[in-house]
C-alpha cells in the first residue's frame, strides 16, 4: 500500500469514528454564545494558531460572531511572550479583552494542554480564567484531548487512527469541524460566495 493510499484510508477512519453528538453540542454551545451577545476568542499553538486565524474570519463572516484570535496580532503576541512569559500570554490577553460570562473560548490544539507535561500551558491557563468568569469553553482536540476535554462546556476529540499521524489529523480535522459548524443551520447566517453564485 502507498503511503497516500494509507493516509487517506486514515482521514476515512478518523471521519468515521468522529463523535456525532459531541459536534452537535459544540453548535448548540457556539449558539448560545451568540444568542447571547458573547465573543468568541479561538486560541490555538503552531498549525492550530493558523487555523484560529482562518476559523475567525469564518465565524465573523458566516455565523455573525465577534471573534479575535491573540495570534492573529504578532506584536502584542510576541511583547507578552517576551515580557511576561508564554505560559501567560492568552490569559493576559483575555483579561485584558475582559472577556465575561457571556464570552466563550474556542480552543484548536493537538493534546489540549497538560500544566504536568508542560505542554501548552498557555492554553490551560486560559481556560482557568474563562472558567473563573463563567465563560463556555468549546474545544476540538486531538489525543486524549487532555486540559480542554476536563474543562470545556462541549468537546470533541479527533480520533487516533495511527499514532504517528496524530498532529496532521488533529490539525486537519479542526478545519473539518469548524467548517461543519460553520455550515450548521444552527450557526450559519450568511451565504458563502461560491454557494450563492450561479
Amino acid at each position: 500500500m502507498s503511503f497516500t493510499k494509507q493516509f487517506l484510508a486514515e482521514v476515512q477512519e478518523v471521519t468515521a469514528q468522529l463523535n456525532e453528538a459531541a459536534i452537535e453540542k459544540c453548535a448548540d454551545e457556539l449558539a448560545a454564545i451568540r444568542t447571547r451577545g458573547g465573543r468568541l476568542f479561538i486560541l490555538g499553538v503552531g498549525g492550530s494558531a493558523g487555523n484560529a486565524g482562518h476559523a475567525v474570519n469564518d465565524f465573523r463572516k458566516i455565523c455573525g460572531f465577534e471573534a479575535y484570535a491573540p495570534t492573529d496580532n504578532v506584536s502584542e503576541l510576541t511583547a507578552r511572550t517576551n515580557d511576561e512569559g508564554w505560559a501567560t500570554v492568552f490569559s493576559e490577553w483575555l483579561k485584558g479583552s475582559r472577556i465575561n460570562a457571556k464570552d466563550g473560548l474556542l480552543i484548536f490544539s493537538v493534546g489540549g494542554g497538560n500544566l504536568e507535561k508542560n505542554v501548552s500551558p498557555n492554553l490551560v491557563s486560559a481556560i482557568q480564567v474563562a472558567k473563573s468568569v463563567g465563560a463556555s469553553v468549546v474545544g476540538i482536540v486531538g489525543r486524549d484531548g487532555g486540559y480542554t476535554a476536563q474543562q470545556a462546556t462541549a468537546c470533541v476529540i479527533v480520533p487516533t487512527v495511527n499514532p504517528t499521524h496524530v498532529t496532521p489529523h488533529s490539525e486537519a480535522f479542526q478545519a473539518v469541524i469548524w467548517h461543519l459548524l460553520v455550515s450548521h443551520p444552527k450557526l450559519k447566517v450568511a451565504q458563502t460566495k461560491w454557494e450563492s453564485t450561479k
